[in-house]
C-alpha cells in the first residue's frame, strides 16, 4: 500500500496584504467612480433622450452597475 503525503508551508506576507488592500481599494474607486460618472449623465437627461436611446429611467441604475462592473 502505498501512502502520499503532502508538506505544505503557509507563509504570511504582510506586504502582499497591504498591496492586495490597496489594489482592492484603487478598483472600488474607480468602480464608484465609473458608476457616478454613468449614473449623473443618464439622469440628466429627458424621458424623451432616453426613449431615444432606449433606456427607460428605471434602467439607469442597473447600466451604471453594469459599467462600473467592467473596471478591472
Amino acid at each position: 500500500m502505498a501512502y502520499a503525503s503532502s508538506n505544505t508551508v503557509s507563509t504570511f506576507s504582510f506586504s502582499a496584504l497591504l498591496h492586495n488592500a490597496a489594489e482592492a481599494y484603487k478598483t472600488a474607486r474607480t468602480r464608484r467612480a465609473v458608476f457616478n460618472q454613468t449614473y449623473n449623465e443618464l439622469a440628466v437627461l429627458s424621458d424623451r433622450d432616453l426613449n431615444d436611446i432606449g433606456v427607460s429611467r428605471s434602467d439607469i441604475r442597473d447600466l451604471a452597475l453594469q459599467e462600473a462592473a467592467k473596471v478591472r
